[in-house]
């Protein structure tokens, strides 16, 4: 009689209690993780749309029959309608494709220098002018002209003066007289006739007549104006002569006056001189005139810059550097990513979940590619640097409104209605194909198209070929009629 194998059936036994037990921890498994799969399904798109044309949906995606660009992808959220404050979602992928690029607010010291450039021109404090102090006849001018420099006490011209003859006789004659107080009286009447004080002492030394006086430089400079000529017959008081000095030299130069405040006059100046390289010369800032030019919207300053060698001339150009009060301790976003519209300023504020909304902020002072935002953001919020003309168009697409950041979400002004004539080419159940007018607020032109109605009974009454008023919404589904108004035909 043969045994059973009784090992054998407990090895068998043991072998299915070990397959049970492992069946049922990979099936607790695929209990656990079939949630997880589920719970991040792949996103499909509802539509692909134009960015330009967002009221036309297509079933697939390609390129827009509008514009020469992709057509975008139309996600249903859910989490993004439950928002309670409209934005504008953009995913990553689009984003990277718009060339978005975003920039922190960021808080720190705005330091102010303004490059601006300026042209040297003569200083019209240092100008002396030669004058004939009486009547007579140019006998020389030393062969001197405009543009020429001379230096203090040159001698310019040599004058006849025929009056200063009888005066000079008189004065020798009283100084043989012994009266101290007719010698006083006559020496006053020369002064009193024009003669210089060097000519009534050369004639004391010399005890002769000097009918021909030489009129000399009064200061060092360059010749400007020379208005006699050899043989000429001068009147009283008729200007020989003009003439600029060299020792200082004006810088003129224009900022915005956007740019000007923080300027002192008294204030050191940095300016360079591309006829002197590597010799930056240092200046004061005398005048800031108080004109200002109407065309460029500029004030003009006056620089006055040392010229001891002479080497500054009038008429070259310089970079003129201008450091300025600057603001510390102030919150800073680059300068591109403001939208300037000249009523206000605006930046496209970047959320989570890839939302942009725009905010509305008052600036400062702005400097090197950065700008102060006084009243707006916050320190570490993100802006939009790049790509926020396209996200700020499809912000006014969807009604979205700029407001500050410190406004409540709950005066946030909700999506727009946007008006337009047409008339009613087809009715049917998507909704009314209507041939209309442009829309001025949404900046779309005219043409035909078919709009889905927010409500079927506003269809009622209607039929092709009325001329109607109607207002439409932007809302996920493209522009929807909110209202309608029919108007008179016309004859």
């Amino acid at each position: 009689m043969n045994r059973f194998p009784w090992n054998t059936f407990a090895l068998l036994i043991l072998a299915v209690a070990v397959g049970g037990a492992g069946g049922y921890w990979l099936a607790r498994q695929a209990q656990v993780q079939a949630p997880l799969a589920s719970a991040t399904p792949e996103r499909k798109p509802l539509y692909w749309y134009d960015p330009m044309v967002p009221q036309q949906h297509f079933d697939a995606p390609g390129k827009s029959p509008f514009m020469d660009m992709q057509l975008v992808p139309k996600y249903g959220d859910a989490a993004n309608a439950a928002e309670s404050v409209p934005a504008v979602r953009i995913e990553p992928g689009i984003q990277q494709n718009l060339g978005v690029r975003l920039a922190s607010v960021t808080r720190g010291t705005l330091d102010r220098t303004l490059q601006v450039t300026g042209v040297l021109a003569f200083n019209d404090r240092d100008v002396a002018v030669l004058q004939a102090r009486a009547g007579g006849f140019v006998e020389r001018t030393y062969s001197l002209a405009p543009g020429d420099v001379v230096s203090a006490g040159a001698p310019m011209v040599d004058v006849l003066v025929p009056e200063w003859a009888a005066a000079q006789e008189e004065f020798i004659a009283l100084r043989h007289s012994g009266e101290p107080a007719l010698q006083a009286a006559a020496r006053q009447r020369l002064l009193l006739a024009g003669m210089p004080e060097g000519l009534v002492q050369q004639i004391e030394r010399s005890g002769r007549v000097q009918p021909v006086t030489t009129l000399n430089a009064p200061i060092a400079g360059v010749i400007r104006e020379l208005e006699v000529r050899p043989g000429m017959t001068l009147a009283v008081g008729a200007p020989l002569a003009r003439i600029n000095g060299l020792g200082r030299v004006w810088l003129e130069a224009a900022v915005p006056e956007v740019q000007a405040a923080g300027l002192k006059v008294g204030q050191s100046v940095d300016a360079r001189l591309p006829a002197l390289p590597g010799h930056p010369v240092t200046g004061t800032l005398t005048s800031i005139l108080p004109e200002n030019d109407q065309q460029s919207r500029t004030l003009r300053l006056r620089i006055e810059l040392p010229n001891p060698d002479g080497q500054l001339r009038p008429g070259m150009t310089a970079q003129v550097s201008l450091d300025l009060a600057g603001q510390s301790d102030v919150l800073q976003i680059p300068s591109e990513a403001v939208i300037r519209t000249g009523k206000r300023n605006l930046v496209m504020l970047a959320e989570d979940q890839g939302r942009f909304r725009p905010v509305e902020v008052r600036l400062g002072q702005e400097n090197g590619g950065l700008v102060a935002v006084l009243q707006g953001l916050d320190e570490g919020q993100r802006v939009v640097a790049s790509g926020q003309f396209l996200i700020d168009s499809e912000a006014s697409l969807k009604g979205i409104e700029a407001r500050t950041a410190e406004e409540p979400a709950a005066k946030m002004t909700m999506p727009a209605v946007h008006e337009a004539d047409g008339r009613i080419v087809e009715i049917t159940a998507q909704g009314l194909t209507i041939s209309h007018g442009p829309f001025s607020t949404l900046g779309m032109p005219g043409m035909t198209m078919t709009f889905a109605l927010a409500r079927p009974e506003l269809a009622a009454g209607l039929k092709p070929g009325d001329r109607i008023r109607f207002g439409v919404s932007q809302g996920d589904a493209g522009l929807v009629i909110d209202q309608v108004r029919k108007q008179e035909q016309q004859p």
